[in-house]
């Protein structure tokens, strides 16, 4: 049984320019999301109690090799680098993690990461492996070797319980787990351990984008009820023809005459029953 975990480097603290737009990042102020941090923890925590080895990769440039050494100072087994300096489309990352953890049973992802938050690189990844993805996790619990009880966010604020079987890619949110800490030893030990620094598994992985056809954004038609009644009591209706109306009226008054005032008109409207009922509310 072997146990990856895919992480990111990203800017934590972007700096945007008001007036243009531009965006400036600063390394002493990068690193990987909570969500990436509790799918290494997970990783971590599958790979005690499983007795199975623990696999750290990302993509990215030499800055992110930083974020390796926390987790292999963590209790990670081995750390994977695809070396990429500019940024690629998530199905492009999504095959280069494929090829590099193709001997991996169980593969853990963050949800979303902090710069885009697509999300997209899990399904993409899974796609490429031909596993089983479960995205969204708020709760997991380990089974059998190599079995994961896992519970998904639906939309609605539901739930969908899972169980989830290797090969398979989990996508989990920062939610689920803190990072452990270090012991000074696997900081000490980190320090000095290498990196499996990696070519991409195809010369230009960065696929071009192709524009067929552009055009301005319509919204989807919004569905209504058709007409009711003749056509008279559709223009009448149409035009406000034959409803009453109150007309505005300009008063200053005391706070409490003019709750009286409030409270009358929204009995008048059919809004409340009972004026009187309403005074306590």
């Amino acid at each position: 049984m072997k146990i990856a975990a895919c992480i990111k480097w990203v800017a934590l603290r972007p700096d945007i320019d008001p007036l243009s737009g531009s965006v400036e990042t600063d390394d002493r102020f990068s690193g990987v999301s909570a969500a990436d941090q509790a799918a290494v923890e997970w990783a971590l925590r599958m790979g005690e109690a499983w007795g199975a080895s623990v696999t750290v990769a990302t993509v990215g440039a030499s800055i992110a090799e930083s974020a390796l050494r926390d987790a292999l100072a963590c209790g990670a087994t081995t750390a994977i680098r695809i070396d990429i300096e500019h940024p690629l489309p998530s199905a492009a990352v999504g095959r280069e993690l494929a090829a590099a953890l193709a001997d991996a049973d169980l593969i853990v992802c963050g949800d979303w990461s902090l710069d885009r938050g697509s999300g997209s690189v899990p399904p993409f990844l899974a796609h490429a492996r031909g596993a089983e993805q479960a995205c969204g996790l708020v709760a997991l619990s380990l089974d059998a070797t190599g079995v994961v009880r896992a519970e998904r966010r639906l939309d609605g604020g539901r739930r969908e319980r899972l169980i989830v079987r290797a090969p398979a890619v989990l996508a989990v949110e920062g939610s689920t787990a803190r990072l452990r800490r270090a012991p000074l030893g696997g900081v000490l030990s980190s320090a000095r351990s290498s990196i499996d620094v990696r070519t991409p598994s195809t010369p230009n992985p960065a696929e071009p984008v192709r524009l067929v056809h552009a055009r301005p954004f319509r919204p989807r038609t919004k569905i209504v009820d058709g007409p009711h009644g003749s056509v008279r009591d559709r223009s009448n209706a149409l035009l406000g023809m034959g409803s009453t109306r109150t007309p505005p009226q300009r008063l200053v008054l005391d706070p409490e005459v003019a709750a009286e005032h409030i409270l009358a008109a929204l009995h008048a409207w059919g809004e409340i029953d009972d004026p009187a009922s309403a005074e306590g509310q």
